[in-house]
This record gives C-alpha cells, sequence and structure tokens, in this order.
C-alpha cells in the first residue's frame, strides 16, 4: 500500500508541475500540423475549390450547410476512377474470355468478332461495330450463374495486365481520386459509382480497391432469371440488355435506386453529363467535377474526338456553367497509387 500511495504522489506532483507549467505558457497552435486530405493533388484552383465547397457545406454555421443524409456524391468509372485506354478494362476482360473458351468453340476461327480476337487483330475489331461487341460481351458475360460470374472475374484480376501499361488492371485506379472518395466519405458524404460499366463486373473487385460497398455501385445489367434449382436458388445471366447505365440512363437510375439527387458528381466525358446536369439542378449547394484527360506522357490525352471517352458537350457546358475541371497533367502530382512508391 505505501509503495502505490508513493507512486501516486509523485504522480499528483508531476501533473501539478505540468499545470503550473501550463499556466505561464499559452499553447502555440501554430505549431500543429495540418492535414492534408489531398496529397496527391497540386495546389490549385481545382483542389481549393473542393476544399472549399466541401468546408462550407459541412458548416453547420453556413447557409450552405446541408444536412449529412442529403450528402450523396456519384462518380463515373471508366476514365474517372480508373483508366479506360486504349479500350474499356471489361473488353479486355471479354477479350480473354474468349480466348480462355476458344478451345470448345473451333467456329470461332472463322466468325467474327471472334476471329479478331484470336488473330490479336485490333484493327479489324472496331469494325465490327457496337453489334460485334455486344456478341462479344453477351457470350462471355452470360450462360452462368452471378456466383460464377463473380469468381470468373475475381480469378481475372489476379492475373490479367494491362496491354501497355503492364501491370494489373486493379492497379490502374487513380490516386488522387481515391483520396477524393476518402475526403468526402470522412465528412460524411455517401459515395456512389455510376457507371456505363457491367454492375456485376465492377462489384466484382472495385469495392474494397474504392471503399464502396456492393450496394453502392450501380451500372449497366444484362438480363437475370431466377431458378429454385430444387432448393438451391440461383439467379442465371441471360443474353440481353436489361438496363444501360449512360447518359439520360443515370439520373433515371439515380432516381431509381438511390431516390434522391446527388450535391457532388463527378465524370469525365459526355456520358456523364446528364448525371452533372440532374446534380446541378439540385436545391442545395452543389458541385460538378469533370476529369480531363490532359497527359500524354503519364495517362492518355484525349477529349473532344475520342472515341473512348469522349468529352465535348460536356466541356463546353462546364466551361460555360462554371463547374471545376480537372487539368490531369497540371493538377496531379501522380496518377496511379503504385507511382507512390517508387
Amino acid at each position: 500500500m505505501k509503495k502505490i500511495a508513493s507512486i501516486l504522489l509523485v504522480l499528483l506532483v508531476c501533473f501539478a508541475c505540468k499545470d503550473n507549467a501550463d499556466s505561464k505558457e499559452t499553447l502555440d497552435t501554430t505549431s500543429m500540423e495540418v492535414v492534408d486530405p489531398l496529397p496527391s493533388w497540386n495546389e490549385s484552383t481545382t483542389k481549393e475549390n473542393i476544399i472549399a465547397y466541401v468546408t462550407d457545406v459541412t458548416n453547420a454555421e453556413s447557409e450552405n450547410f446541408i444536412p449529412i443524409a442529403d450528402r450523396i456524391s456519384t462518380f463515373d468509372n471508366d476514365g474517372n476512377l480508373w483508366s479506360e485506354q486504349p479500350a474499356y478494362f471489361q473488353l479486355f476482360f471479354a477479350i480473354d474470355r474468349v480466348k480462355a473458351l476458344a478451345g470448345d468453340h473451333p467456329e470461332w476461327k472463322t466468325e467474327q468478332p471472334f476471329k479478331a480476337v484470336l488473330d490479336n487483330d485490333m484493327s479489324a475489331l472496331p469494325k465490327q461495330g457496337m453489334r460485334g461487341l455486344m456478341e462479344l460481351i453477351m457470350t462471355t458475360h452470360t450462360g452462368m450463374t452471378t456466383e460464377e460470374f463473380d469468381t470468373t472475374v475475381k480469378e481475372w484480376v489476379k492475373t490479367a495486365k494491362h496491354p501497355t501499361k503492364n501491370v494489373g488492371y486493379d492497379e490502374l485506379v487513380y490516386q488522387p481520386m481515391l483520396e477524393l472518395l476518402g475526403y468526402l466519405r470522412a465528412n460524411d458524404f455517401k459515395t456512389y459509382i455510376v457507371s456505363g460499366g457491367g454492375v456485376d463486373f465492377m462489384r466484382a473487385f472495385v469495392s474494397p480497391v474504392y471503399g464502396i460497398p456492393s450496394e453502392q455501385i450501380i451500372g449497366s445489367r444484362i438480363t437475370t432469371e431466377f431458378d429454385y434449382n430444387d432448393g438451391n436458388p440461383r439467379i442465371i445471366r441471360t443474353a440481353g440488355l436489361d438496363y444501360n447505365d449512360d447518359k439520360d440512363g443515370k439520373p433515371l437510375n439515380i432516381q431509381k435506386i438511390i431516390g434522391k439527387k446527388p450535391v457532388f458528381s463527378s465524370g469525365n466525358s459526355d456520358g456523364d453529363l446528364q448525371m452533372m446536369q440532374w446534380a446541378a439542378s439540385n436545391t442545395h449547394k452543389s458541385f460538378m467535377l469533370y476529369v480531363h484527360h490532359t497527359d500524354s506522357v503519364r495517362e492518355w490525352a484525349y477529349d473532344r474526338d475520342s472515341h473512348i471517352g469522349k468529352l465535348d458537350k460536356g466541356l463546353d457546358q462546364a466551361n460555360k456553367d462554371g463547374w471545376t475541371v480537372i487539368n490531369m497533367a497540371k493538377d496531379w502530382k501522380v496518377i496511379y497509387p503504385y507511382e507512390l512508391k517508387n
């Protein structure tokens, strides 16, 4: 007991000394480190606009304060959260699946669009048009259960490499956008993906990459059917397009699934314009953010004339209405997470 009492006495004396010192000194708050919420962004108007908006609408004393329940943010995926050149990642998945299944389909050696894939003829593949692309998707994405498709995509991601970057597709996400997603969530925004890509393809592996749960991933859907399967229910993926989550399909799907207008919306192409317009019409203060691909060295440079991620009308409206446009070459210190390790 004497030992415990001695320890307590020492602690009291130390506390008194500290209290006395504190009374003589004023805490120097200028020495406290301020954590940068967007460290991979250069100091620019773009970064300033984002932080100013979030600071304003989360300030309970501001006239622009947005209740937590209404802090909905929507992000396109292809070209906005990860790269999309020289083709959409989902198309590369379909191409690899054709090659994997070709042994059971000798007729593909002479039938388009499969012949172009097996011959690695990337000049012939675009000539097959949208019909050829849809045939590839339907052939490689259907005729299986949802669980089987999910497993197939996850196994592909483990080994597949991008044809020009030579890294895994899950490594080609944008580090600055990952930070933005985290910054918004830290300020009680709910983050959704609203993409033209296949919803089940994205759900298979982007949830842990983006920190967005699968139920907050919205995308295009193929048709499905329920099979009771003698007491072992399953959902079968069938060869039909159920919903195209692109252009005006985006705000329609947002209303159907989320039921609220976003206050923060981000995209990179004209396919995202209607989603951005929908956010801009919110009665709450809203923020529209376009990613402009301007970095031909670290990524790709394209906009108005691109066959993928065309940004034309959207860029015009962004400039006209004062939306924030990311200049990738100037606004981002790094593009991909793996650059931080170099």
